[in-house]
């Protein structure tokens, strides 16, 4: 199984591809928490990622498709997987060549993903770089402007599933996992 979830920071896309990683046993790989990874690290690249993060701005395409498609070449993703945060452009989307079974949309409202992140700063969880405000406006607007026509080749291909995502953890899951398992048995 090969899935995608997609949508705007603070969705709850970490929430719900851990929850599927675990009840499917495939791995779940988040492209943010590679790039995190990546930045942290004290190279040219790892410096370059910090900066363009940080700014809330997104890595180039073709820099993108690279590391993660190095990532899915790795044997823990023969399986399958859960992919978080990738395609994030059309480029990408038409570039990656994965046989994917369905690509998840979590669905919210920009209020409610300022409200969630606000509330993870007020519960003093760790606040990422990226998690400023207006490194998060700024991921917000290019959501709109680059990912959202990803969400539409995607609804094209017919492999979309728009997901309310502002409804409580388990409904969104099971809502989820009703959708899975349909698109599975279709394929048999």
């Amino acid at each position: 199984m090969k899935v995608v979830l997609m949508g705007i920071q603070g969705a709850g896309k970490s929430t719900q591809g851990n929850l599927l990683a675990e009840k499917y046993g495939i791995s779940y790989l988040s492209s943010g928490h590679i790039f995190r990874t990546m930045a942290q690290e004290k190279t040219p690249m790892g410096r370059y990622i910090k900066e363009t993060m940080s700014s809330g701005a997104l890595i180039p395409d073709e820099r993108t498709l690279e590391i993660v498609e190095g990532y899915l070449d790795r044997p823990e993703y023969e399986a399958g997987y859960i992919l978080d945060g990738f395609p994030r452009t059309p480029a990408q989307a038409e570039a990656f060549k994965n046989g994917l079974d369905a690509v998840l949309f979590l669905d919210i409202s920009d209020k409610e993903a300022l409200w969630r992140i606000a509330g993870r700063i007020m519960q003093g969880t760790e606040i990422r770089d990226d998690e400023t405000l207006p490194a998060i406006r700024k991921r917000i607007d290019l959501f709109h402007e680059y990912t959202e026509p990803v969400i539409e080749y995607y609804r094209q291909k017919g492999l979309l599933e728009h997901i309310d995502g502002e409804r409580d953890v388990q409904e969104i899951f099971n809502d989820i996992c009703k959708r899975i398992e349909a698109r599975l048995a279709e394929k048999q």
